[in-house]
């Protein structure tokens, strides 16, 4: 049901993009300072909707279908107003084309899969990723202005964020790839050609 709490907390990461998008297109270090605790907020509900509809039953085709869709939204909504607003340096949009990227690939061969009735697996290399890059959008959505707003001005909050962006682009072009072998497996050969023995494994559910 669109009321159980799971699917709740996923619209919220989909009801918070408009919020965040203008805040920080208000550019200011109140609105940067906000943007980095509404998307920090929305990114931890993440990890709470699965395991609350885990604990209580409640997994839907709903949920299953919203929760990949408000993840890629969420994260393809903040490297969009990072790079479009310079908030990341020149080499920053580099990463950032290799997340958006991934992202595509795997939503591309998750429909496929889906025609097959095969989803792909989570690998805890693909949880950290998805932690690493959830904690460098949240620094650079946040910035050096946040940081001097709650006194951490000494710090290089621009620079740990890109450096982070890079580490999550790097597990990203792994996981990315692992998915991409994944599927192959389950393509259908030519016709006249013989599918081969040994069996491939069935994955599930990708983040």
């Amino acid at each position: 049901m669109p009321t159980d709490l799971p699917n709740l907390l996923t619209l919220s990461r989909i009801a918070a993009i408009p919020l965040m998008v203008a805040l920080i297109a208000f550019g200011s270090p109140g609105g940067d300072l906000a943007a980095c605790i509404i998307f920090s907020a929305a990114a931890i509900t993440d990890y709470f909707d699965g395991k609350i509809a885990r604990d209580r039953r409640q997994i839907s085709d709903l949920g299953r279908m919203l929760d990949p869709i408000a993840d890629k939204l969420l994260v393809g909504a903040s490297l969009m107003m990072l790079v479009g607003y310079g908030r990341v340096g020149d080499h920053g949009l580099f990463p950032a084309i290799v997340i958006m990227l991934r992202e595509i690939l795997v939503s591309g061969l998750r429909e496929y899969l889906a025609g097959l009735q095969v989803s792909l697996p989570v690998t805890r290399l693909a949880k950290w990723k998805t932690g690493v890059q959830m904690g460098a959008l949240g620094t650079l959505l946040g910035g050096d202005s946040a940081a001097h707003l709650i006194g951490l001005g000494f710090l290089p909050v621009q620079l740990i964020g890109e450096i982070q962006l890079w580490i999550a682009a790097g597990l990203t072009l792994v996981t990315g790839w692992d998915y991409l072998m994944a599927g192959l497996r389950h393509v259908s050969p030519p016709a006249g050609v013989a599918k081969p023995e040994h069996p491939s494994p069935t994955p599930s559910r990708t983040p």
